[in-house]
């Protein structure tokens, strides 16, 4: 996996740096996870790793377009691999668990705007929000428990 990393770096123009291509990698396996995620995530491999050293490379990758930063509404920045593909996301509002949904209809961005105020549509970010399964199964048992 480092090799194909490290060829990504440098093909975005960065240099191909450990905690690059340590994050990417991190990324890979803990998609949708804030920087702090991903420092706790890190910190027992790389022990001297600060805070502030996972923004400054997150924002390099996500700048280089390969890392993409989603904001869903009252959680900290996310940061994913699926990049270019125009794929909106599904948000638990019980746990904060992120999913990845597919275009909605048609091609990219997935939906046309009625009016869209005389811009040229690149992309469309969708946000879907409801109950993951787990928070489902938790919420019909309390149900459950309270009717007997």
């Amino acid at each position: 996996m480092e090799p194909f990393i490290a060829e990504e770096l440098r093909s975005a123009g960065l240099r191909a740096t450990q905690p690059r291509m340590t994050l990417l990698a991190a990324l890979e396996a803990l998609p949708h996870t804030d920087a702090d995620g991903l420092h706790k995530n890190l910190l027992p491999s790389f022990p001297r790793l600060s805070i502030q050293s996972v923004h400054n490379v997150l924002a390099d990758l996500t700048n280089a377009g390969l890392v993409r930063r989603i904001e869903p509404a009252g959680s900290p920045a996310r940061y994913e691999r699926r990049v270019a593909d125009n794929h909106h996301h599904v948000v638990c509002t019980s746990c904060g668990h992120i999913g990845d949904v597919d275009c909605v209809v048609g091609h990219a961005p997935c939906l046309t705007p009625s009016d869209g105020a005389g811009f040229s549509i690149t992309s469309a970010e969708i946000t879907f929000w409801g109950l993951c399964a787990t928070c489902q199964t938790t919420e019909n048992t309390i149900s459950e428990s309270r009717e007997k």
